[in-house]
């Protein structure tokens, strides 16, 4: 990986979710984060790790989480990845 230039904890509010049909609340909770980060971290490109994407699908497609919390390391390319904040 590149140089890290910065890195922070975020709570994203994924409840915008909740509005979309129960079939389609867990990808759209994906894309309400990677949303959230690019517009935060004035990104290029989002790269979300598993550990994230298994939180937010935990419950099944219909029941993501309304918030996550969040560590965002953004990399001298432009390149942010996303993980679970400890």
């Amino acid at each position: 990986m590149a140089e890290v230039v910065d890195e922070r904890v975020y709570t994203v509010p994924l409840r915008d979710a909740k509005k979309a049909p129960l079939k389609k609340r867990a990808p759209r909770a994906v894309k309400a984060l990677r949303q959230f980060i690019e517009r935060h971290m004035k990104a290029e490109e989002v790269r979300i790790g598993n550990d994230v994407n298994e939180k937010i699908w935990e419950r099944g497609i219909k029941k993501p989480p309304s918030k996550i919390r969040v560590r965002a390391v953004k990399y001298a390319d432009g390149t942010v990845e996303v993980r679970l904040a400890e």
